[in-house]
């Protein structure tokens, strides 16, 4: 059995003011976590504050937004995997639609990040999207896949086991326009599909997939109501507090 997995993307958002006040409101807000697991991701700035907050607090885990595939040298303005691991770090966000856009990571790239987080004892949230031109050329299938493939390169069954997949339409992303339940979950389905062909079905089984693109507390319900569907990856709606916490226990 899967458990549920809510990940809130602050993306470039948030003061420090903020997030205090975020992490005051949700304190006893979110649900058991043997039943539904919580995290946010929050910029390298914050996580100090989030793994502090987390120590404390079981409903959460922090997770990073990034990070580079070395530990340690002579890279500026890289964040380093071994010390946010250090910090208490749980989750890792890889390959997200606008890493890939705006800072031109590749497939090679995010497959070396994947291994280095996992060596430091996080588990990856490899993000795979499509574009809306692919979809509308039939060619969205081999589109969501391929990044999927071409991460897992060298990852072994058991370390696969771990790993969270987060499907996102790049159309979908912030534009208020969120993919159909059918929609999702035929490219979750396919995704499955792919990490069985790579490893069995006893690790596709266990693997966690979660949406994100427009996720928000009208339409979580109908998302988690989809069979290989594990989880949301809210991002807007993850802002504010208030909204998280309905998200978190889908749209209640």
């Amino acid at each position: 059995m899967r458990t549920p997995f809510i990940v809130g993307n602050w993306k470039m958002n948030l003061t420090m003011k903020q997030v205090d006040d975020f992490l005051d409101t949700i304190k006893g807000q979110l649900p058991d976590p043997n039943n539904v697991e919580c995290a946010i991701a929050a910029s390298s700035i914050y996580l100090d504050k989030l793994t502090e907050y987390c120590k404390n607090d079981v409903h959460l885990k922090a997770a990073a937004q990034n990070c580079f595939y070395k530990n340690s040298g002579a890279y500026t303005g890289e964040v380093s995997p071994m010390a946010i691991a250090d910090m208490g770090v749980s989750y890792v966000m890889l390959g997200h639609s606008e890493r890939r856009k705006y800072f031109h990571e590749s497939n090679q790239m995010i497959n070396k990040k994947v291994k280095a987080v996992l060596s430091n004892g996080m588990v990856p949230i490899i993000c795979c999207d499509e574009t809306m031109a692919k979809r509308k050329t039939y060619d969205e299938m081999n589109w969501v896949v391929n990044p999927v493939i071409e991460a897992l390169k060298g990852v072994s069954a058991e370390d696969a086991k771990k790993i969270v997949i987060g499907y996102e339409p790049s159309w979908a992303i912030g534009t208020g326009k969120s993919a159909s339940g059918k929609e999702i979950e035929e490219a979750c389905f396919l995704i499955r599909e792919t990490i069985q062909d790579l490893y069995g079905k006893e690790v596709s089984d266990l693997v966690r997939i979660v949406y994100g693109g427009s996720v928000n507390a009208k339409n979580v319900k109908e998302i988690m109501s989809q069979p290989d569907v594990d989880g949301v990856l809210p991002g807007t709606s993850s802002l504010k507090p208030e909204d998280f916490i309905k998200i978190t226990n889908f749209g209640k």
